[in-house]
């Protein structure tokens, strides 16, 4: 059984352990650094990217982050999440994980009363998936190695690179399975190669 954790700091978590498990993997509530040594994937949930950066410093976390990472184990920042993936953020001298060839900004959707939902056509995933964007932000630029899979009214909201899934918006809340289920598909691939 594959085993992806749910960074629970700050965010969604509760959602996103319901779409691992409706996905038929082992969903794990993250709360210690010890516990990414078990996993096989990761998801940095929504939220507030700067409370979140405080709870990582606070309970020690970033460095056994960034080793998850160059570990080649996959992981989905999804809103706040794609904020610590990136490598850089508009507006930030330093990057937080910063794994991810994009550069982010924070809130360029609006704030939170400009909330809003669209249907997306995500390459590989659905051509009819109904984001929740939630003072989002977007992806400003994306690196020669970064696939683009979606976009929203020309703005980057869903990108890959190798083992690093982001995008700008919700996924979890929806009961729509279908995106998580593309990123537990990349967990096996990533598990598999590390097995071979």
């Amino acid at each position: 059984m594959i085993k992806v954790g749910v960074l629970a700091l700050q965010g969604a978590v509760r959602e996103h352990v319901r779409s691992i498990e409706e996905s038929g993997a082992e969903a794990v509530i993250v709360k210690r650094k010890e516990q990414l040594q078990d996993l096989d994937g990761l998801i940095l949930p929504g939220g507030e990217s700067t409370a979140m950066r405080r709870l990582i410093d606070k309970y020690d976390f970033m460095d056994e982050l960034k080793r998850f990472a160059d570990e080649g184990k996959p992981m989905f920042g999804t809103c706040a999440g794609l904020i610590l993936l990136a490598k850089n953020i508009v507006g930030y001298d330093a990057p937080h994980i910063g794994r991810m060839d994009v550069t982010v900004e924070r809130n360029s959707f609006g704030r939170q009363r400009e909330s809003f939902e669209a249907d997306l056509d995500i390459k590989d995933v659905a051509n009819d998936f109904t984001a929740v964007f939630i003072r989002a932000p977007h992806i400003v630029e994306a690196g020669e190695n970064v696939e683009v899979l979606a976009k929203h009214n020309g703005r980057i909201v869903v990108a890959r690179e190798g083992q690093f899934l982001g995008c700008s918006f919700h996924p979890e809340l929806t009961d729509d399975h279908r995106f998580t289920a593309y990123f537990i598909e990349m967990v096996k691939e990533a598990k598999k190669k590390q097995l071979a």
